[in-house]
């Protein structure tokens, strides 16, 4: 009887370790909102660290989180490294990729729970600016991560489409005609022609 249960836990963890190789190694989650304001107006709150914590969908979750805040304000090179409570644990992320207007790729790093790749792309919609938020992480050969993979979009998925729609109401609070002047106007006694 001994043998036989033996067994049959050993014939479950060889299937359940053989079968996590044939997980996807690679986790995507994404996703979109529209905007009501240009892109111009979207943008600075993406490509600061800084700015990113007024709507970011963790800053609730530990009021005495540390934060550092290293390289430039905004930008490739920019860098907030963090430090909190179980539900926000402690991780950094540096801006890698700038694109005015259009893009903030960013290296995120959660020590031992992993790296990945956040990306906020922007795209005219309308009158307005479509926001994708993209997460890529390879979760490697640990038959555990491949598991957690299949988790990761109803685990970061609602976390994301709560800190759009926040980026959503705090741009689109501001009145549209401030945001929406991407050059300085001509001053009232400058020559026209």
């Amino acid at each position: 009887m001994v043998r036989k249960l033996l067994t049959a836990v050993v014939v479950i963890v060889v299937v359940l370790v053989g079968g996590a190789y044939l997980l996807p190694r690679e986790v995507h989650v994404e996703r979109s909102i529209v905007i009501d304001r240009p892109a111009a107006a979207v943008f600075p709150l993406l490509n600061s660290p800084k700015r990113f914590n007024e709507w970011s969908p963790w800053k609730d979750l530990d009021p005495n989180v540390q934060m550092r805040y290293t390289g430039p304000e905004t930008g490739t090179g920019a860098m907030m490294a963090w430090s909190g409570n179980s539900k926000v644990g402690k991780g950094s992320q540096v801006i890698t990729d700038s694109v005015q207007d259009q893009r903030v790729r960013t290296d995120l790093d959660f020590g031992e729970m992993g790296t990945a790749r956040a990306e906020w792309q922007l795209s005219t919609e309308g009158a307005g600016t479509k926001v994708r938020w993209t997460l890529d992480s390879d979760v490697g050969n640990n038959p555990i991560g491949r598991y957690m993979g299949l988790f990761m979009d109803r685990m970061v998925g609602p976390d994301y489409e709560r800190g759009l729609r926040q980026l959503k109401a705090l741009v689109e609070k501001a009145p549209a005609e401030s945001q929406s002047q991407s050059s300085p106007s001509t001053p009232s006694n400058a020559p026209t022609s």
